[in-house]
């Protein structure tokens, strides 16, 4: 008999057909905004796979015959973890699968930030890209000659430092505990902040770590800064980001998360010609859906077989 897992996402059409090719499982794909639809296929799924769209305690009730939640990704504050261990749900993450999707969008977000790149395709597009004041053109910078303060040293940190040197870069990081033979240099949170020219920020969303970067804080961030964010969007505060952003203390970021997904409210932020922001894609490549298929498949047949799942939070 074959499991049934139930992804909530809004597929492509290679998705699917990557799917539709796995043996021995049943894998049906509802549409986030189709609620009706995952109300009809949930009630007989054995493994939901989360990527997104937050799980509630509701959503959890209405799959009586769920046995695993397997969050596509690494961070599970968009479960409810307390529901699912209440219903004898196991959750599991797959830290690992995007790590190299998510480096090179970081680096991707940096550099369009310091380089102005969504400001210079619409003017250039727009036929007026040399038209442009000198101030505009002169308002970029490099990586190279660049500190950049990492806020975390997890997967991401690790692979991202290196090429950041490779650069040019003086890469340094704050994390709760120092890591042996980093590629770049500890600080305090507060030197960090005071010290570098990029801030990226690599840490979970925990109560501990929501609004890392609040007015306060953001006060003490380096002027003319950029800030990057590819973590999640709860560590900022947007309203004072923006404020930051006005007045121009932070020159500009590059953010890929936000406090409110997936209907993203990006407020006054949408109104900076010189934040870029992407919805939430740092993880999407087809690279990394072979990689997480691989622990799909691995967990359900698991599941299947009554074995211990891998990387089992809940």
């Amino acid at each position: 008999m074959s499991v049934k897992a139930l992804l909530q996402f809004s597929a492509s059409d290679r998705l699917k057909n990557r799917l539709a090719s796995v043996e021995g499982l049943d894998i049906v794909v509802v549409n986030e905004q189709d609620e009706e639809g995952f109300a009809r296929e949930i009630v007989d799924t054995d493994v939901f796979l989360h990527c997104l769209k937050p799980v509630t305690a509701e959503m959890i009730a209405m799959g009586p015959k769920l046995k695993l939640i397997q969050k596509i990704g690494v961070g599970v504050n968009t479960i409810d973890l307390e529901a699912a261990r209440k219903a004898g749900i196991a959750v599991a993450n797959m830290p690992g699968t995007n790590t190299t999707a998510v480096v090179e969008h970081t680096l991707a977000l940096m550099l369009a930030t310091l380089r102005r790149i969504g400001t210079f395709n619409s003017a250039t597009r727009a036929g007026v890209g040399w038209q442009l004041s000198p101030n505009e053109a002169e308002a970029i910078g490099e990586i190279n000659g660049s500190t950049v303060g990492l806020v975390g040293y997890g997967a991401v940190g690790e692979r991202l430092a290196p090429l950041l040197k490779a650069l040019g870069a003086d890469v340094q990081y704050w994390s709760r505990s120092v890591k042996t033979n980093a590629a770049a240099r500890a600080r305090s949170f507060d030197e960090l902040l005071e010290s570098s020219d990029i801030l990226s920020l690599h840490i979970p969303a925990t109560p501990e770590t929501h609004h890392i970067l609040n007015r306060k804080t953001i006060g003490r961030i380096k002027p003319g800064a950029i800030v990057v964010n590819t973590a999640r969007g709860e560590l900022i505060d947007e309203t004072a980001l923006a404020a930051a952003l006005a007045t121009g203390r932070i020159a500009g970021a590059g953010l890929d998360v936000f406090e409110i997904e997936p209907k993203i409210d990006t407020g006054p932020l949408a109104d900076f010609p010189t934040v870029v922001m992407t919805p939430h894609i740092a993880w999407l490549t087809p690279q990394t859906i072979d990689r997480s298929l691989v622990v799909i498949e691995e967990n359900c047949r698991r599941i299947q077989n009554g074995s211990p799942v891998l990387n089992k939070i809940v």
